[in-house]
């Protein structure tokens, strides 16, 4: 008699994380397909899984996780420019292996979702300490780390659609544009330039 299959809440998310890196975007993950992928019925997921949103909490949960290592690994022992410039490498490299998944990273965690909030704030915390080594502090520190997470959603959103196609090194242009923003932080802290800003 063949040795039965065991499925667990962990093997299914497993499945549907590397589901959502192949089709590059997690909206492709349906459960009668992932059903179908784990060889059961698609209401045998409910014993592992609440519905789809449970099971793309999960998957969050797993993606932030993952970056959190990653960059707490890049950045150990590193201040400043060369600690930015690590998480930026960290953070690149986490997209091209999980474009799936890191669509469902970037998002703010919602009210009530604790466990994805105490994740998301280890990462915010590590990037206060590495502003705070640059010279900002309070909601100085805050609006720098929002510009650098945009900063660097766009570049490698782009790179992923294919934008960048101009005879000129990728790698150069992403180490210019992070050091650029670097300066760029350092000259406002001693620049009295404030925007207009219109009603």
């Amino acid at each position: 008699m063949g040795k039965r299959r065991t499925l667990n809440r962990e093997k299914v998310v497993a499945k549907a994380i590397e589901m959502a890196d192949q089709a590059g975007r997690p909206e492709a993950i349906t459960l009668a397909a992932l059903a179908a992928e784990l060889n059961i019925r698609t209401p045998s997921l409910y014993n592992h899984i609440s519905n789809m949103e449970d099971l793309q909490l999960a998957m969050a949960l797993w993606g932030l996780e993952q970056q959190n290592v990653r960059v707490r690994q890049a950045a150990a022992g590193k201040i400043g420019l060369d600690a930015l410039w690590a998480i930026a490498q960290a953070h690149r490299a986490f997209m091209r292996e999980h474009p799936g998944i890191y669509a469902l990273t970037f998002r703010g965690p919602d009210p009530g979702q604790e466990t994805l909030q105490a994740i998301s704030q280890e990462l915010i915390n590590l990037l206060l300490l590495v502003m705070g080594s640059l010279g900002l502090t309070g909601s100085d520190a805050i609006h720098a780390i929002r510009g650098f997470r945009a900063l660097l959603h766009g570049f490698t959103s782009l790179e992923a659609a294919g934008g960048f196609k101009m005879a000129l090194d990728v790698e150069e242009s992403f180490r210019y544009l992070v050091e650029a923003f670097v300066k760029g932080l350092s000259r406002r802290q001693t620049s009295d330039f404030r925007p207009q800003t219109t009603e």
